[in-house]
């Protein structure tokens, strides 16, 4: 049932930024927040609360990347109306699962793109400029000023592979610094700036004198800079990987790295990576000159953890306040305006709002018919209504006039297809 907001609670693991924090205890929430993540049975007890404590349970969890919200745990956590992943991916929750239990996913796909854009950019001027090598060459107390294998970034090629948000905006950072850029990306996208697409991967390879890669991990893109990939590319090119340890072949990388055939190259990302942090890291780039290593970072700026926190609050408080599923990764989008007030002169303080009832359903044929006949029976009227379907099931909001939303909620629960009814009154 509708019920004060102070009773809505929320659960935060992994230290999401505290800006989500404030924003949802803004609204009333009841929020509560943990640095670590949990996994199964800690999860379930988290979210299920005590046995004995109905009301004890969570609505709203907020994870990163680290707890993983299986069946088993939604299967046990009836009360939990939405996730919030603060990240880009949603592999750590079972979409499907959620979805068949009306649960929203959301996440925040484009806030961290300036700051993973930056990485890259910073890494070509520095391995263009060999300037990890010189630094370090300066710490141990040694002096070269030579300009041998220093260029300006000015004036080369970068190519792009894969043209998509993050790439898209390398292009133009790059431009910025005057350089040529050219990209490839299966799907037909819109270039900006200069930037130029080309019509195969290896004629991007044999035109460019930096590769930086922006493409998920996919069957496609599995090993797609492999051996004979980095033969094609330039000599004395570099490679930038900080998209999916998958695409690239670290071991060939290394030799041609150790061969001299490239000059430098970056990886944020690895085939094999700790768990967290103080487990042990082995690579074969480890050591190689000109090559920089980092931990997945790119998207680790407290600028992008801030905007992910308040892009990814604001989608769950919307949910929560006037069930917009607008940016939920397995619902039906429904984007609602606020309630509108059902008799703008009745007594007192003339807010007495529509009620709004939230269905989802499993997307069977018949629910619309039996959900309108039931309302024709009790003469309602319908202030408005709103419905979108995807494979598995159906979302319909109803705004209605005040004294029969109960017993439509009575009647919505009933039917067979029912997967939650939820009213805000």
């Amino acid at each position: 049932t509708s019920f004060p907001k102070q009773k809505i609670k929320v659960l935060l693991l992994e230290g999401i930024h505290p800006a989500a924090a404030e924003m949802l205890r803004s609204e009333g929430f009841a929020v509560t927040t943990q640095d670590k993540a949990l996994e199964g049975p800690a999860l379930r007890k988290a979210l299920a609360g005590a046995a004995d404590t109905p009301d004890s349970g969570m609505h709203v969890l907020g994870i990163r990347s680290k707890s993983q919200l299986t069946a088993d745990v939604l299967a046990a956590c009836p009360r939990l109306l939405a996730v919030g992943c603060f990240c880009i991916g949603t592999n750590q929750v079972d979409l499907t699962e959620a979805c068949r239990r009306g649960v929203a996913v959301f996440n925040s796909p484009f806030s961290n793109t300036r700051s993973v854009a930056e990485l890259p950019i910073a890494e070509i001027i520095a391995l263009s400029r060999r300037m990890i090598a010189q630094s370090n060459l300066v710490h141990a107390g040694g002096w070269d000023k030579s300009a041998a294998g220093a260029h300006e970034v000015r004036g080369r090629t970068l190519g792009i592979v894969g043209y998509g948000h993050i790439g898209s905006q390398v292009s133009v950072l790059a431009e910025a610094m005057g350089m040529r850029v050219l990209f490839f990306d299966i799907i037909s996208k819109l270039a900006l700036g200069n930037a130029r697409p080309v019509r195969s991967l290896a004629e991007l390879l044999k035109h460019s004198d930096v590769v930086t890669l922006h493409i998920p991990a996919t069957p496609m893109t599995e090993g797609l800079i492999g051996k004979a990939e980095l033969k094609q590319m330039r000599p004395g090119s570099i490679l930038i990987n900080n998209a999916r340890g998958s695409v690239g072949d670290v071991p060939a990388l290394a030799e041609a790295i150790r061969s001299g055939h490239l000059a430098g190259a970056a990886a944020g990302v690895f085939p094999h990576a700790p768990a967290g942090k103080g487990e042990k890291f082995s690579s074969e780039l480890q050591g190689l000159p000109n090559v920089i290593l980092t931990p997945h970072v790119g998207g680790s700026t407290e600028e992008a953890h801030a905007a992910i926190g308040e892009d990814v609050a604001d989608k769950l408080i919307r949910f929560i306040n006037n069930g917009s599923t607008t940016g939920a990764v397995n619902m039906p989008i429904v984007d609602l305006p606020e309630q509108v007030h059902a008799d703008p002169t009745a007594a007192g303080d003339g807010k007495r709002r529509s009620h709004r009832l939230l269905h989802m359903h499993r997307n069977v044929p018949g629910v619309l018919s039996e959900m309108h006949t039931l309302i024709a029976e009790l003469g309602v009227n319908i202030n408005a209504e709103y419905l979108q379907t995807n494979r598995d099931i159906g979302y319909v909001v109803l705004d209605v006039d005040p004294q029969f939303g109960k017993q439509i909620l009575a009647g919505l629960k009933a039917m067979p297809a029912t997967i939650r009814v939820r009213p805000l009154w």
